[in-house]
């Protein structure tokens, strides 16, 4: 995404920008919800759709907007692994979709409605800045499903999808703390928004668990998708004493710095191990062809209804990539423990945000017992860095 430092402020204070985030965007090519849950599946109605199509009969059309292009090895790409397994598990769907596509309204607009018009009967959008413009196409498409990624509005015909990241980022934040030896990590974030801000706290939680003495330095570096300059940050983290890099970015920049100084990296979005597979312990990953897959089928069976959906472990949607071969047998055998855990639902992201938590001024902020609620979680509250986080939550 991409955006002014104001906008983006007041995403994460107000949760009311419309389309001032937006991804950093490659070179443009074409080929062919959201930060809410199932709270009593609010906004929740059904959108009007015909008979699911018979096995073999005309394929249904489903469309995907992506807002970097799939060889980004982040973001897109695990969208767009996404898109592949929707082709696998439903054959009678054929998709297509544009990379690329700039968050600014007339862009975004223009590329939803062609889709749209061409008939695709679902339409993923699967960036913030896309909220409103998916808003707007589908008003004049009553008939079509849109499914806004990462976004909180909803309408007759239009849902949100995200997926509770922090599980698998608390994870890799128990590995970190268990293989730091300097006591000192560094976060390379990308935009101080809740999204980010909320996956910073989770993952340091997991490396204070671990490492009661360890501290995570943030830097924002403003950018989704800029590989020098999230190497840069990285580059200066590791200046600074760090000897484990995570990050929150597309790029595997950070990671590349920290396997060039000898040091251990905790990746985002794909396996970045594949970039740098002297450093990464393991990365948070997506699965989104789960949730593709169920979301077209009940449009397909004519069951689907708008809701906000909150995926997490145990639905499959979110997961951690292997352990690299760096990690101790017993690290390794503690890590599987707490994955066994969360995929059971024993423990969730509620486990992870319950108290006592203070924030970064030693301050209380959950009450022991206590466990933060997903509004607390989602909105323009978590604008506040964990206790052994050194840097600015907002800018």
């Amino acid at each position: 995404m991409s955006g002014t430092p104001s906008d983006l402020a007041r995403i994460a204070h107000e949760r009311a920008a419309t389309a001032s985030v937006s991804r950093r965007t490659l070179v443009r090519g074409v080929a062919g919800g959201g930060l809410a849950l199932s709270l009593a599946n609010l906004g929740r109605g059904v959108a009007a759709q015909d008979a699911s199509p018979a096995a073999g009969g005309e394929p249904i059309k489903v469309a995907f907007v992506y807002v970097s292009t799939i060889g980004d090895m982040g973001w897109t790409w695990a969208h767009d692994q996404g898109r592949l397994d929707l082709e696998t598990n439903l054959p009678n769907v054929e998709t297509s979709y544009q990379e690329a596509v700039p968050e600014n309204p007339a862009d975004a607009e223009r590329v939803i409605r062609d889709f749209a018009q061409k008939g695709n009967r679902v339409i993923f959008t699967t960036s913030f800045g896309y909220m409103d413009p998916t808003i707007n196409v589908a008003k004049d498409f009553p008939d079509t499903t849109f499914i806004h990624v990462s976004g909180y509005k909803t309408a007759d015909n239009v849902g949100t999808a995200f997926g509770k990241i922090e599980e698998p980022r608390y994870v890799a934040g128990l590995v970190a703390g268990k293989m730091t030896e300097s006591n000192q990590l560094g976060y390379v974030a990308a935009f101080p928004i809740p999204e980010v801000i909320r996956g910073i706290n989770a993952f340091s939680l997991g490396v204070r668990k671990a490492n009661p003495e360890a501290t995570v330095r943030v830097v924002w570096t403003n950018t989704w998708f800029d590989p020098q300059k999230e190497r840069q940050a990285a580059e200066a983290l590791l200046d600074g004493g760090a000897d484990v890099i995570a990050q929150h970015q597309d790029t595997a920049g950070p990671q590349q710095a920290a396997q060039d100084r000898g040091v251990y990296g905790v990746g985002y979005n794909a396996d970045m191990s594949r970039q740098a597979p002297e450093a990464v312990l393991t990365s948070p990953i997506w699965h989104w062809g789960v949730y593709y897959t169920q979301a077209v089928q009940q449009v397909l069976d004519g069951t689907w209804e708008p809701s906000q959906y909150w995926g997490g472990w145990k639905d499959g949607l979110v997961d951690l990539a292997p352990l690299g071969a760096m990690v101790p047998e017993d690290v390794r055998t503690e890590t599987e423990s707490e994955i066994a855990s969360f995929k059971s639902g024993e423990q969730d992201i509620f486990t992870i945000f319950t108290g006592p938590i203070n924030d970064q001024t030693s301050a209380e902020k959950v009450p022991a017992g206590t466990a933060l609620t997903a509004e607390q979680l989602l909105g323009a509250d978590m604008n506040w860095f964990v206790e052994g986080i050194g840097g600015d939550p907002t800018p």
